[in-house]
């Protein structure tokens, strides 16, 4: 087989591979003697169907597989010993002229490969990038526990609601006719759950501005949740497509009003976050919190960090030219399921993605970045952790956490993405003491106003 490669103006690339008949012909009689001792043919015993009947109903199909296998291996060897950068996958070229594959050869393939540009970055101590450190003041701390008092508060009963509050009522729900009369075989519900406060309409909120335990008030479910049947099938006890058919007033009478009360800062409220006798008193909770703070803004720091070399790199590297029309090829080729306009919307993003990771890839190689199966798991147990931890699940066993990583890692759409960031940490761990550090302290909204 003959293989080329043109490459004119260094990211436009042509690949032509000639296949002639030595090349295939002896795979493609392998297969056909496989196929004859399969072959079930009426009147002939298993394995001695005559190969003249065999090469006339599977001869053609044996042949374009193996060419098809033949082409697309030596395609890719060549391109992985010759070290060509190619951004996708090789595409049938607008050259490629049809092939008679009723004879014997040669066969002449041509493909359009999108190659990378040619750049060189390296980071080391002559570079320079921010590194912002966040205080862990007593303010942070204070909105930490505040945080925390309000994910362990409680309901007390009231006898008047507050709109400045997080109140909630709970009352008996009437539909009514025009004439404001409850309404014959309409809807009733027993203690229905209202927060006023998540009312859209402001008319219908201020109707419970003042609300008192036995009060009745009127109001419009369907006004007071514009386009939202969600909310009003819910409130209603009602399925989405019933609302239409209830447009009409309600009564509601207030049964009861319960107010959120934060959880007092003592010894329940340690126990809740830490566990049972784990923090003895406010001096140790607030230690405790600096502690977590400073572990989980130094993440914070370090991806920002990231990002911050990230816009350094691209910098240092300037503009680089892409193969732009044959990539937009590819990625039409590879988003067949989307709309006619996708790849005009988002090949511009596409691009900034694509020179990100061409960049980084130099950066990870210079560095000798590397990564292990122990890595990824970690990023696997820190994102369950995460998780947990937003539904106020704080002390989660770490056997527990180890386990659902482990379920998480099996799902395949996870995995490249803990890989992606396994090579991050590790990435950020490397520059950190490649680069010369130009160490900031911040407050924690300055961190935030950054990103």
């Amino acid at each position: 087989m003959k293989i080329t490669f043109e490459n004119p103006d260094k990211i436009n690339g042509l690949i032509t591979l000639t296949v002639e008949q030595e090349d295939y012909k002896e795979n493609v009689e392998k297969e056909l003697k496989k196929l004859r001792r399969k072959a079930n043919v009426p009147g002939f015993r298993p394995g001695m169907v005559p190969m003249g009947m065999i090469k006339k109903q599977y001869g053609m199909a044996a042949k374009m597989e193996q060419i098809n296998r033949l082409v697309g291996e030596e395609m890719y060897k060549y391109i992985r010993e010759n070290n060509i950068q190619m951004l996708g996958e090789p595409l049938p070229s607008d050259k490629q002229e049809p092939q008679d594959l009723e004879n014997d050869g040669p066969f002449t393939f041509i493909f359009d490969v999108a190659v990378a540009p040619d750049f060189h970055i390296t980071l080391d101590s002559a570079d320079t990038v921010a590194y912002y450190k966040v205080k862990v003041d007593d303010e942070l701390i204070d909105k930490q526990i505040d945080s925390y008092a309000s994910r362990y508060g409680h309901y007390d009963k009231v006898e008047q609601f507050n709109p400045e509050e997080r109140d909630m009522l709970k009352g008996d729900l009437r539909e009514l006719d025009a004439d404001g009369n409850t309404l014959e075989g309409g809807i009733t519900v027993a203690d229905a759950m209202l927060m006023p406060q998540f009312i859209k309409a402001d008319e219908q909120k201020d109707l419970f501005k003042n609300a008192k335990l036995g009060d009745i008030i009127i109001f419009n479910p369907r006004k007071a949740y514009p386009d939202n049947d969600a909310e009003v099938s819910s409130l209603l006890k009602i399925e989405r497509e019933q609302v239409g058919e209830h447009t009409g007033d309600f009564s509601y009478q207030v049964t009861e009003i319960s107010r959120y009360v934060k959880a007092a800062v003592n010894q329940e409220l340690f126990d809740n976050v830490y566990g049972d006798g784990n923090v003895a008193d406010e001096t140790a909770f607030r230690a405790r919190i600096a502690d977590e703070l400073r572990s989980s803004l130094a993440l914070e720091s370090d991806y920002h960090f990231l990002h911050d070399v990230r816009t350094y790199a691209e910098e240092k590297v300037g503009e680089l030219t892409f193969p732009e029309e044959l990539l937009k090829r590819v990625m039409k080729e590879n988003n067949k399921d989307k709309d006619a306009d996708f790849v005009e919307k988002n090949f511009a993003g596409s691009i900034r993605e694509l020179k990100w990771h061409l960049i980084k890839e130099q950066i990870v190689e210079a560095h000798e970045v590397k990564i292990n199966d122990a890595d990824v798991k970690k990023v696997a147990i820190e994102d369950a952790r995460a998780q947990f931890a937003q539904y106020g699940m704080t002390q989660v066993p770490d056997d527990y956490l180890e386990n659902y990583a482990d379920e998480m890692i099996k799902k395949k759409e996870n995995v490249n993405a803990y890989v992606d960031r396994a090579v991050d940490v590790a990435l950020i761990g490397v520059l950190k003491n490649a680069v010369h550090l130009d160490e900031k302290e911040i407050t924690f909204e300055e961190l935030r106003a950054l990103n």
